[in-house]
């Protein structure tokens, strides 16, 4: 039996650097640890927009316990970064869907369900 596939995460395009790290320590000396777009989503809507998780969790097309998992590796990861001088490299994922690629297919796949009556 196979796992049922992942579902299509809203990420808002992050157009950030990659890599956060302590000042004067070289990238090489530190330990690096990996922060998903996703993570940085859920951390973005729910502390910098002030939305609350179930919000959030529409936002994104995920449920809310999702949306809790996010936001507790990602705070985790962060603080952990902070306290422990490590560095943080953001980085994508294949279940990441920008909004408008993703509304333009739902567009395409209405109209032919309208078109030929499929319901």
């Amino acid at each position: 039996m196979t796992p049922r596939p992942r579902k299509w995460r809203f990420c808002h395009p992050f157009r950030g650097d990659t890599y956060y790290k302590p000042r004067a320590v070289p990238l090489s000396a530190l330990e690096v640890l990996k922060l998903g777009h996703d993570e940085i989503e859920a951390m973005r809507l729910c502390d910098h927009e002030e939305m609350d998780q179930e919000e959030a969790a529409r936002r994104m097309n995920i449920s809310r316990g999702t949306v809790q998992r996010l936001l507790y590796s990602g705070r985790k990861k962060v603080i952990e970064a902070i306290t422990m001088s490590k560095a943080l490299q953001i980085e994508g994922g294949e279940h990441i869907v920008p909004p408008q690629r993703f509304i333009q297919r739902m567009q395409r796949r209405l109209r032919h369900r309208f078109r030929y009556g499929r319901r």
